[in-house]
């Protein structure tokens, strides 16, 4: 009797850790934002952009796989932070049908914008269906102008000495590396933003130095503890989350997102990035 006692409480048991880690997995690392605080020492900083701060957000997913009002939510707590400057990252919609232009316009009205200036790409979602659909993309980069925030697509912008290539999407129609590349200028003070980490390892770099802004892998979303992520959405499976030195003056930071593709997450919360930008000498 005392074995079947044991069984039987060692099933309930059971039942009820896996009904808890559930629960956890589905409402509450999906929501637990964190903020992740990293030093961005940039060459040719202009002095008087010692100490300011750079916000990265990544993958906001705005549609209908969770409750995007986490996003306005979080989007509060981070303009408490009154960054200097503001970077997306790419992926603000997961695009099913044209009501997640409403919607991104619903939550951009609460948008974080930096003080000195506010940019971002594109990333793969934001190409509609298959990626197919450049309208899609048009639109939303539209929307988010409206929002103050340039879009950059093989361009870039320069915000009180603080000079930013953006590349759009590696897997969209107007993905053209070469195009921006091509104008970097090595005695700026330059940043990249690039939304999949995979472009990291193409020939397109013009022997760029300084630092990648990438998302796109959510840091798997799902991580066992002491093991790598079961599934990433790149080619190099290096390139997981946070910090990469790519061994050729380039450093390449990934971002964990900030929304959800599905509404599960295990060891990997929701991040965004406050870069303090410091002199390189």
């Amino acid at each position: 009797m005392e074995r079947r006692k044991f069984i039987k409480k060692s099933i309930i048991t059971g039942i009820g850790a896996s009904l808890l880690g559930g629960f956890y997995t589905w409402q509450i690392e999906p929501f637990w934002l964190e903020f992740v605080k990293v030093k961005m020492p940039i060459k040719n900083l202009p002095k008087k952009l010692i100490g300011k701060t750079l916000m990265q957000i990544s993958d906001v997913h705005v549609g209908n796989k969770f409750d995007y009002k986490y996003i306005i939510d979080s989007f509060k707590k981070a303009k408490i932070f009154e960054p200097d400057f503001v970077v997306y990252t790419g992926d603000f919609v997961s695009y099913e049908t044209p009501e997640q232009f409403n919607q991104l316009k619903k939550v951009f009205k609460h948008a974080v914008n930096g003080k000195l200036g506010t940019a971002g790409v594109l990333g793969n979602h934001d190409y509609g269906i298959d990626w197919l659909e450049p309208d899609v993309a048009n639109r939303i980069s539209n929307i988010l102008d409206r929002a103050n925030i340039t879009i950059l697509r093989n361009e870039e912008v320069n915000f009180n000495g603080l000079n930013i290539l953006g590349i759009d999407d590696y897997w969209g129609s107007n993905f053209n590396p070469v195009k921006i590349m091509n104008k970097y200028n090595a005695q700026k003070a330059n940043i990249v933003l690039c939304h999949n980490p995979d472009v990291c390892d193409l020939n397109v770099w013009n022997n760029y130095k300084g630092w990648v802004l990438s998302g796109h892998t959510h840091g798997g979303q799902v991580k066992p503890p002491f093991l790598n992520p079961p599934i990433l959405p790149v080619k190099n499976t290096r390139y997981s989350s946070g910090e990469f030195d790519l061994y050729d003056g380039r450093t390449l930071y990934i971002n964990r997102a900030l929304g959800n593709l599905y509404q599960v997450r295990f060891n990997v919360r929701p991040e965004i990035t406050i870069f303090e930008l410091e002199e390189k000498l």
